[in-house]
């Protein structure tokens, strides 16, 4: 558990404990807590509370994903190539696997890329129960929102000025730049796509 917390420096005993059951140790989460507890390891604050979340036909509702495919969040994360150059990510995560769906990496994302990123994954994954993202334009541009009504799933966009509402989003954006954009020198947007997509796929194995 040391050499892995050691490797993983970032990482908190559930994801810790992950590695260890891929790896065929029988323990559970609760032993992990324990043990890094007396190791005097950093234990990850809990999860920030939730608000109500504004759905688009004015109701108000506390949305929270009760299975695989339930509700979808997603956001963006703006980031530099070396040359000072400014690219997007546009993720999509299951709120209720934790799963991260998807990562599109690109200089410019608008709403035409979360039209084609959400149909790619309607197709490989199905239709989800909910959307939820914030007021940005791209999330709430006529196309979007008649493209996601056409194909029968519901919108929630959280109050302006409340990240906390899109919170399992708002984790896995911090855990991104965390863990990989923080420590990393991308010099083109195609390092940076390869290298992203990557980490993507090392995430969902152990988040």
């Amino acid at each position: 558990m040391i050499e892995l917390a050691r490797q993983y420096g970032r990482y908190g005993y559930r994801r810790i404990a992950a590695l260890l059951k891929a790896a065929g140790w029988q323990v559970n989460d609760k032993r992990v807590e324990r043990l890094w507890r007396r190791e005097g390891l950093k234990v990850p604050y809990k999860q920030p509370k939730r608000g109500r979340l504004w759905l688009d036909d004015g109701s108000c509702i506390r949305l929270r994903a009760e299975y695989t495919n339930h509700v979808w969040s997603y956001d963006f994360v703006h980031h530099r190539t070396d040359d000072g150059r400014v690219f997007r990510t546009l993720n999509v995560v299951d709120g209720h696997s934790r799963e991260c769906l998807a990562i599109r990496v690109k200089r410019k994302l608008n709403s035409t890329d979360v039209i084609d990123v959400l149909t790619d994954l309607f197709i490989l994954r199905g239709v989800p129960g909910y959307i939820r993202s914030d007021n940005g334009p791209e999330f709430i541009a006529e196309a979007v929102r008649d493209w996601i009504a056409a194909v029968g799933v519901k919108t929630a966009y959280i109050q302006p000025g409340s990240p906390w509402e899109n919170g399992y989003v708002e984790s896995f954006n911090a855990r991104l730049r965390d863990e990989l954009l923080n420590g990393e020198i991308f010099y083109s947007l195609r390092e940076a796509q390869i290298v992203i997509e990557q980490w993507r796929k090392h995430y969902n194995p152990v988040s």
